[in-house]
């Protein structure tokens, strides 16, 4: 029991990372196969920001996106914030 709290505590994040993501994949492909509408998250994404039919939702939607991937991108490089 020892040994598993040990392991648990050590790799707590890559757990939870690796989780996340297989519960992401597993649900993604679901929805992909099913072909319902509203289920995968680019559909929803689209819902969210309105951007079918609203410029300015487009406009929020590619500034977060955007300025997300610069941020992670100068996160990654620089090891910093």
């Amino acid at each position: 029991m020892r040994r598993a709290v040990t392991f648990f505590r050590k790799h707590t994040s890559r757990i939870l990372w690796g989780g996340w993501a297989l519960f992401f994949i597993v649900y993604e492909t679901i929805a992909l196969v099913s072909k319902r509408d509203d289920d995968t998250l680019s559909e929803n994404t689209r819902r969210l920001f309105r951007v079918r039919t609203s410029k300015a939702g487009r406009a929020v939607f590619t500034v977060a996106v955007a300025g997300g991937a610069v941020w992670f991108l100068l996160h990654i490089l620089t090891e910093t914030m």
